[in-house]
């Protein structure tokens, strides 16, 4: 075969592959529309892979702080098998420790998910699912205690994780990130508060698309109770900010 016509079959190869590069989101059962936040409690909540979006006071899918949640979690809650869709409103709040498994977001709202809850030994798992299309932040962390993230994809997103910068309270918080695949675009996967001994710590983390890496692993915060916070610093400490080179793999 004369080399261009090779390079042209070659090109031709690669060019799908190349289109296909992205999230794979699963295809949901149904839909379901939600006026009303569902509460859920200690025995749980398995939406079958349904699709539940934002209807009436949750249907406006914007940005605005302060809007009610898809779902609310009790403390010792799980939610499983579950699709939101747009619009998705503030997605789930957690009271207290919670596990999400297998949640998926198509289209953020103001934030995936939210970590409230007042316990320093809570614990927030999220395992396996995805979420895409956030333009701020996909999980915020107001409460105490430790959030862990696993098995998870992300997609077009500002943060993955975000320590409250300016709650009216605030606590040490901390972070932990598993088998972790994100794609480009995206801005930071972490952003913490070091003056509040927060903590972040990462393993298997891939991120595909970002050949000039652009986004950051942690970034570091001076948090505040009110005002602003402010962006001190980025990258591996031995304090804050726990990853090594071999942590993080591009693609």
């Amino acid at each position: 075969m004369a080399p261009l016509v090779l390079a042209a079959a070659l090109a031709a190869f690669l060019a799908p592959q190349a289109q296909a590069a992205g999230s794979t989101f699963p295809t949901p059962s149904g839909s379901k529309p939600v006026g009303t936040t569902i509460k859920v409690g200690s025995s749980g909540y398995d939406g079958g892979m349904q699709r539940f979006y934002g209807t009436g006071e949750l249907g406006s899918g914007g940005q605005g702080e302060d809007q009610g949640p898809i779902f609310q979690l009790a403390d010792g809650a799980t939610l499983k098998n579950v699709v939101l869709g747009a619009p998705a409103a503030d997605g789930v709040h957690c009271l207290g420790t919670c596990t999400l498994t297998n949640v998926w977001w198509e289209d953020v709202g103001e934030d995936a998910a939210t970590f409230k809850g007042t316990s320093s030994s809570q614990t927030m798992t999220i395992s396996g699912g995805g979420a895409r299309k956030a333009s701020d932040k996909v999980f915020q962390h107001n409460g105490p205690g430790t959030m862990i993230i696993r098995n998870f994809q992300v997609d077009d997103f500002g943060k993955l994780y975000r320590s409250c910068g300016n709650c009216k309270t605030q606590h040490k918080r901390n972070v932990v990130l598993e088998n972790i695949t994100a794609f480009s675009p995206g801005k930071s996967l972490v952003g913490i508060n070091t003056n509040y001994g927060d903590t972040a710590r990462f393993s298997r983390i891939t991120i595909v698309g970002d050949s000039s890496k652009k986004i950051a692993i942690c970034d570091k915060y001076q948090g505040v109770t009110s005002g602003e916070p402010k962006k001190i610093g980025t990258g591996a400490d031995s304090t804050n900010c726990l990853f090594k080179s071999s942590d993080i793999t591009y693609r």
